[in-house]
């Protein structure tokens, strides 16, 4: 069903395009937050106040999960430690850019339809950026820059028990889903980061993380460049009658 876009009061249908991009905007709603909602690679240096990400992250824990358990455990970086994490987790990733990640994010054999979906995803963003097919050493770069949390002024780590089942890995899910939506109510954008498992090792000494631990994954948040091309990018959807079976409820 097309919804309104806020700012420019066109239609918006959910499954061809998120809201227009506009840096700094505070969504008016959630809808508006579902909408505006998208993964920013390019962040000005601009702080983000620690009241503001406590109050996000006290909207987000509201999060359902399984018996009220809670897992997520949130590590909130800036300044002098984000630096060292990021220098930590780019020299880990020079020394071993094949490093074994501690769980598999990605299926180890891709297959279709998620093939496809992934191939497009990555030209549509290297086109953004000016990078040809062929620029093995510009695509290593852009991934690096994971590293850095594109250069946002705040990076969460988020870690769970490492006992726990995969269920609350779910309500994980879930939370994470609602920091991102809570961002938007203060015009911030976020990148959630599944890259930085690959030097796991470095986030754990940088973090001291306890053995009983795991590292789930990493997040960029700040205020979006309105300059960047990158955060330009648009993913479509699959439309709901790719995705869902509706029974019961008569002929459409």
């Amino acid at each position: 069903m097309p919804m309104i876009d806020p700012t420019s009061g066109a239609l918006v249908s959910p499954e061809v395009a998120a809201s227009a991009f506009v840096a700094g905007r505070a969504a008016s709603g959630l809808v508006d937050a579902m909408l505006s909602r998208r993964s920013v690679r390019a962040f000005k240096s601009d702080p983000v106040p620690r009241e503001v990400i406590a109050d996000m992250l006290a909207l987000a824990s509201r999060a359902p999960s399984g018996t009220n358990i809670q897992p997520w455990r949130v590590h909130v970086l800036t300044g002098a430690p984000l630096e060292s994490l990021k220098q930590a987790m780019l020299a880990s990733a020079a020394r071993a850019p094949e490093a074994k990640p501690p769980y598999n994010y990605y299926p180890v054999k891709w297959f279709e339809p998620f093939l496809s979906r992934r191939r497009a995803l990555g030209w549509d963003l290297y086109g953004l950026l000016g990078i040809g097919k062929a620029d093995r050493a510009r695509m290593a770069e852009q991934h690096a820059r994971n590293f850095l949390f594109f250069d946002a002024p705040v990076g969460l780590v988020f870690t769970i028990a490492r006992d726990l089942e995969l269920g609350s890995w779910l309500d994980y899910g879930m939370f994470m889903q609602n920091v991102m939506l809570a961002a938007r109510a203060w015009g911030l954008d976020t990148c959630p980061q599944a890259a930085i498992v690959y030097p796991h090792e470095a986030v754990r000494r940088e973090l001291e993380l306890p053995d009983d631990e795991s590292l789930v994954c990493g997040m960029a948040l700040g205020y979006a460049r309105a300059d960047a091309p990158e955060n330009t990018l648009v993913t479509p959807r699959e439309p709901v009658s790719g995705f869902a079976a509706f029974r019961g409820f008569g002929p459409t």
